[in-house]
Formats: C-alpha cells, sequence, structure tokens
C-alpha cells in the first residue's frame, strides 16, 4: 500500500513499526559499507596473472616492435595496446594515448593545462577567463560522478547542473546554455552506462552534442568513457565513433575521450587511455612531457601479455560480469521487497556499469543515509552525485553493490530500505 495515501493513524502506526524496526538493527552492531564502487577482491583475482609478467626470460621486456619497455620514451605508450582498446572504444590507434594508471588523473591534467595555457584552439588560456573575462563554467549532468565534480570545483570552475534523462542528458537545455554563455568551455559525459544512474547516451544525444552550436570556440566534451565494457547482461554496447561524429561536424577537438582499465585489471595497477583528435594528442604530449619522459611500458605490456587481443579483453569482461550479475539482482530484489509497494522509492535498474541510483521520498535522502550511518551502513553521502553536493530535491543516494559479499550486501541494502521506510514515514507524518 502507498505510504502516501495512508492517514495519519496509519502513518502512526507505521512509525511505530519502523521505528521497531530500526531499533533491531541498530541492535545488530553492524559495520557494513556501500560507499564506494570498487572491484571486488574476487574481481581482482581474476587479474592475478599479471603479476607474473612480463616474465623474466631473455627480452620477455620486449614489446612486439623490439622496443625495451624498461627504460625511458615512448610516450604515446605501447602501440599494440593501444590496438586492442582502440577497437574496444572505437579509436583509431594515432588518435589514442596509453598512460598510467589512472584515467582521472588525465582528465585534470586536461583541465589544469586548458587553464594554464589554453586547448589547442582557445583564444588565451582559460586562467584568464577567471581572472578578468567572464569566467570559467563546466555543465555537469546530474546525478553524476563525484569526483568529476570535485576536479572543477578544487579549480574553481563553476558547475551548472544539467538533468539526466532515459537517454542522456537534457539535450534541449544544453543546446540553449552553450549558445548563449561564451564562459560555459566544457561538459563532465560518462556516455556508458554512466554513474550512478546506469544511463547510455543515445547516439542521437551524442550526435546533437557534438553538432552543437557553442559560444565558447573551446568548448570540450569531458568523455569519461569508463564503463564501455562493463556489462551485466549478455549484450555490449556498440560504441558511438565521438570522435569521426565530431570531426564529421567540423568540431574535431571538442570531444576528449577517456577510459582505463581500473574495473577490468587492477583498480591501483592499471592503464588509462586518452583518445582526441590529432591537434589534442598532440598538445596534451607537449605539457605531459615536461612532467614525464613516458609511462609505466612494463605495466602496459603485462596488460598487452594478458589480454593478447581485444576478445581477450571481452571474455575477461563476462568473467566480471558472472561475478557482478547476482549482485545486483540482489539489490534489486530487496529493493522491490522492501520498497516496492510502499511507493516511497524509485530505483534504475541498470544493464551494466558499477551502481544502482536510488530516488527516496524528496527531501529524506540525508536523513535515509544519516539513519543507515547510525545503524553501521555507511553509504555515499546524500548529495554527492550533484555538483557542490546539493541535490535540490534532498531524494538520491548511489549505492555501490560491488565490492561487499552478497551475505554483507543483502544485509546492507535490506537496513538502507529500513531507514528508507522510517525516514518516509517521519517526513509524511509532518504534513498530517
Amino acid at each position: 500500500m502507498s505510504f502516501q495515501s495512508l492517514g495519519r493513524d496509519e502513518l502512526l502506526a507505521e512509525l511505530d513499526q519502523q521505528q521497531r524496526n530500526y531499533a533491531d538493527l541498530q541492535a545488530r552492531a553492524l559495520q557494513l559499507d556501500l560507499t564506494r564502487g570498487k572491484p571486488a577482491p574476487e574481481q581482482l583475482d581474476l587479474s592475478n596473472g599479471l603479476l607474473a609478467l612480463p616474465g623474466d626470460g631473455p627480452d620477455s621486456y620486449r614489446d612486439g616492435s623490439g622496443t625495451d619497455t624498461r627504460n625511458y620514451g615512448g610516450p604515446h605508450g605501447l602501440p599494440e595496446l593501444r590496438e586492442i582498446f582502440g577497437e574496444l572504444l572505437g579509436i583509431p590507434v594515432p588518435n589514442l594515448i596509453a598512460g598510467n594508471n589512472a584515467s582521472l588523473e588525465l582528465m585534470h591534467d586536461v583541465v589544469v593545462y586548458s587553464l594554464l595555457h589554453g586547448g589547442v584552439d582557445s583564444p588565451r588560456p582559460w586562467i584568464d577567463e577567471l581572472r578578468d573575462g567572464p569566467g570559467v563554467k563546466f555543465l555537469c549532468p546530474a546525478p553524476g560522478y563525484d569526483r568529476h565534480f570535485a576536479i572543477t570545483e578544487s579549480l574553481g570552475i563553476e558547475m551548472i547542473a544539467v538533468p539526466m534523462l532515459e537517454d542522456g542528458p537534457d539535450v534541449d537545455l544544453i543546446e540553449e546554455l552553450v549558445a548563449a554563455d561564451p564562459a560555459i568551455k566544457g561538459m563532465w559525459c560518462v556516455p556508458v552506462y554512466s554513474n550512478p544512474t546506469g544511463t547510455t547516451y543515445s547516439w542521437e544525444t551524442a550526435r546533437r552534442l557534438v553538432q552543437m552550436g557553442t559560444a565558447a570556440s573551446d568548448f570540450r566534451l569531458m568523455w569519461d568513457n569508463a564503463y564501455a565494457v562493463h556489462t551485466l547482461t549478455h549484450d555490449t554496447v556498440r560504441q558511438v565513433d565521438i570522435l569521426g561524429l565530431a570531426a564529421a561536424a567540423n568540431h574535431a577537438n571538442r570531444p576528449l575521450v577517456f577510459a582505463s582499465t581500473s574495473k577490468i585489471t587492477f583498480a591501483g595497477a592499471g592503464v588509462s587511455f586518452l583518445g582526441g583528435s590529432l591537434g589534442n594528442i598532440a598538445w596534451y604530449l607537449q605539457h605531459a612531457g615536461k612532467k614525464s619522459i613516458g609511462p609505466d611500458k612494463v605495466n602496459q605490456l603485462r596488460h598487452l601479455r594478458f589480454f593478447g587481443d581485444a576478445d581477450g579483453v571481452r571474455l575477461h569482461m563476462q568473467r566480471h560480469q558472472e561475478l557482478l550479475a547476482p549482485k545486483f539482482a540482489l539489490v534489486l530484489e530487496i529493493l522491490e521487497d522492501r520498497l516496492g509497494d510502499s511507493k516511497i522509492a524509485s530505483w534504475t535498474e541498470p544493464k551494466g556499469g558499477y551502481f544502482i541510483s536510488l530516488d527516496v521520498l524528496p527531501g529524506t535522502a540525508k536523513r535515509t543515509v544519516a539513519l543507515a550511518k547510525e545503524a553501521g551502513i555507511a553509504v555515499t553521502e546524500a548529495g554527492a552525485s550533484f555538483p557542490y553536493r546539493n541535490d535540490p530535491e534532498d531524494k538520491n543516494i548511489r549505492i555501490a553493490p560491488t565490492f561487499p559479499a552478497a551475505s554483507d550486501l543483502r544485509v546492507a541494502i535490506d537496513g538502507l530500505a529500513t531507514c528508507a521506510l522510517l525516514s518516509a514515514t517521519e517526513s509524511l507524518l509532518t504534513d498530517k
């Protein structure tokens, strides 16, 4: 029965029941964590073969062209590894760099280099716009990735939230904003299995984003393809040729594509990738060359030997899917069982990625998360998926099912549901 249809006496009875349920939850003295989308230990174990690579045989440290990967140089990264991930990402090898562990570092570099030097087609460094111009702004589809927002916030860039729809961000609004404001220099994007909603941008959304007119000549799409191959089903997403679409629209420099193996092999010891126009690649390497003489090519060689080819990556991701799909199914089952009849919440049912986005009764997300914390269930801060941690409706909670064991996950989600029911009942009673 929908809680919103209950009268005051019925809500008071429900409140009493939920308070007793919550007291029972607190009595269990739990210590559970749903805060970050980390790979579980058994997922990391899938890649333990990397630890024996590239081996200690004669010339085991050389790539296919004979390059000694132990030495300096090779700023583009190993060509053979770029071939593998170029196929998976839909990016030609000359347009793709293989870097060190973190794609987030590449994103941070791109924004900092743009501030200090301007982009390849910028009239002047972005920092000048902050000092004596209209400022610098980024569009932020929300709910979105909190670490994206942390980069722009830390660098003094104003963030503008844009709603997420079923086929990606609200392009009608985006087109209106970027056409009118030259201070809008970029936009964060997670085009496949977005964090946290699991939304995949449609081809039409991608096309409009690269074709639209912008008041800023150097507007950038920060295209973070973090979950390009991270399916929870037996279906895979065909990658949009974002670089090709942009070039055809005469905006070749607009998209910068990011990806990594962080949730494919080892989260702390993977390989990152940056894709873009040849102009953007040259621009990035020009500035990155001042801080490094080249990436960790030995680690890149490990990954090359471990996977062999793109099909090796696809097979590896099937093993991840076999571990993760039951966890996501478990969360969805519990949410439906505990919250479905009450109608106080809705949630996404993602086909891939690492998160489930839960919307509780407006005005109760912070209270729900606080109750969970007091009961020993750590959940990502309410509002974290919005710029400045400001969820205007106070309703969104990001659930990360990947790391906990299934037994702990069951207890944590059941407990979170109890907290959502209690906070919803409290809120509804204030309106009666």
